[in-house]
């Protein structure tokens, strides 16, 4: 059994890395190929057999011809991202929970617009 010296492992370790690398660019290419909605479904599949059979030069090819519009997808889609984050934000934080409502509710019933029976069912609304 040979020995498995220092320049083996830091050669493993170059090698695991760039495998790696080359899977995480193969899904990112497979993933854009899917979310562009102006590619046909016969071009997708050339390129999912082009990055099958050659990946490597698949991959380079893929970059060079579409990059572009690798990068206006994946802008939107964090755009996207990001818009539905900040509406979220804005729907949980905005409403103040129920001690907002009860204290909105009160300031109604002590300025006479609404009733005590009102206030009442507002308050149990909003505890509930």
């Amino acid at each position: 059994m040979d020995d498995f010296s220092f320049l083996d492992l830091i050669w493993t370790i170059i090698i695991v890395y760039a495998l790696f690398v080359v899977i995480m660019m193969l899904f990112s290419i497979v993933a854009d190929l899917f979310r562009d909605r102006e590619l046909s479904g016969w071009a997708k599949a050339g390129w999912i057999i082009l990055l099958i059979v050659f990946p490597l030069i698949g991959i380079l090819l893929y970059v060079i011809v579409r990059h572009k519009g690798m990068i206006e997808r994946a802008s939107a889609q964090q755009a996207a991202a990001k818009a539905e984050f900040d509406s979220y934000v804005k729907e949980t934080a905005g409403s103040g929970g129920a001690a907002q409502e009860i204290a909105a509710a009160k300031s109604l019933l002590d300025s006479g617009a609404i009733s005590q029976d009102e206030f009442d069912a507002l308050k149990s609304k909003a505890l509930s």
